[in-house]
This record gives structure tokens, sequence and C-alpha cells, in this order.
């Protein structure tokens, strides 16, 4: 039952995701008007809504919102198998331990889709029934970059472009155990190869060895 473990790291991740979500909405405005500077004007906190996925984007309205939150559920369900899985092959523990990471920050933003709308009162204002239908509540606002390109850039000179992503606990999260799983995959596979699979010894038999000589 040691995989356990691996959903603690879940659990915790939910928790503080959770809790920075239930402070925000408590004690900030929405908007620019409750903006925190943190680092300047490139990091605050920032109070706002994302009623679907990554980067605002949607689908379709008026069920949208249910098929995406049914695919979140499906998708949990998965890494908790894979989680169980992947700890009886004896993967290593980083692997897993990013797989909690996952773990946790999908099931804190599937938190927000169900129950939101009810908690908080932000379904959308079209929305058929406030559940399933809550918006996920971002507040880590990175402001990169904002205004035109160079004209003499080829192709894109003269665009204007924005990079400021708005995100939460649990989007970092989900970054951060993917993130570590593609720059330590070689060293977290390598040793599931070699846990799940370990070279056997070749043990000769003396009378072979001695018709040899």
């Amino acid at each position: 039952m040691k995989y356990w473990k691996y959903y603690l790291v879940a659990l915790l991740v939910i928790l503080v995701d959770q809790l920075s979500k239930w402070a925000v909405h408590t004690y900030m405005q929405p908007g620019m008007p409750g903006e925190i500077p943190l680092i300047g004007d490139w990091l605050k906190l920032h109070y706002t809504l994302n009623p679907g996925m990554a980067f605002g984007v949607e689908l379709p309205p008026p069920y949208g919102k249910v098929l995406l939150t049914s695919f979140r559920i499906v998708a949990v369900g998965f890494i908790i198998y894979l989680i169980k899985k992947y700890w009886r092959l004896g993967a290593a523990s980083g692997l897993l331990a990013c797989g909690g990471l996952i773990l946790g920050g999908a099931i804190g933003n599937l938190i927000d889709s169900i129950f939101y709308g009810v908690v908080y009162d932000n379904a959308p204002f079209n929305a058929p029934t406030p559940w399933l239908h809550g918006q996920v509540i971002d507040m880590i606002y990175v402001d990169i970059y904002e205004g035109f390109l160079p004209e003499s850039w080829p192709l894109v000179g003269g665009m204007h472009l924005s990079l400021w992503p708005i995100f939460n606990i649990a989007d970092s999260a989900i970054f951060v155990g993917v993130v570590l799983i593609l720059i330590f995959q070689g060293k977290f596979f390598a040793e599931h190869t070699h846990e799940a699979h370990p070279v056997q010894p070749i043990h000769r038999d003396p009378a072979e060895a001695s018709e040899v000589v």
C-alpha cells in the first residue's frame, strides 16, 4: 500500500489550491481593482475567472462545459489507475511523485468545475445549471510582454503580441509535474525498466565450460 503516499502528494496540492482560491475569492476584488503586485508589474495576484480550459478555451454551450467536466473526471480516474499500476511495476519514485502533482492539479480544477457554480455562484449567466458549470479561479498573473513586434522582424513584424498567462496552484502543479517528467524521463524510465525487468545473471554449467576448454 506504499503507493498511497503519492496520493497524499495529490491531496497536499488540492488543499493548497483550494485554500488559495478561497482566500482570493474572500479577500480580493476581481480584475484590476484588486490586483496585488508581488514583483513589480511582472508578477501579480489578479482575481479572474476561467470558464473553460487552459487559456480560456471553451467548448460550445450549453453542454460544452458538462463534456469538459466529464472528461476531467475520466482523466482523474485514469491518472489514479496509472499511479497504482506503475508503482506495482516498480516505477521510479520521482515519476510517481510527478503523477501525484498532476493528479492533484487535475482534481483541484475539477472541484472548481463541479462545485463553484453553487458554492461561489460563479457559473456563466447562460449556464443551464450551476452544477458542473463552475468557473475556475485563477490568480497568478505573469505579465511577460504586451506590445507590437518590431517591423523589421520577418513574417511577424508589426503584429501585436500579448504574453500574460494567468493561472492557479492546480495549473502550476500540472505544469511542474509534466515538465519534470520530460526533463528526467531518461532517468525515470531507466529506473522503471531496471526494476520491472532486472537482468538475470548467466550461470554456465561447469560441464559445458570444461568442454569448451
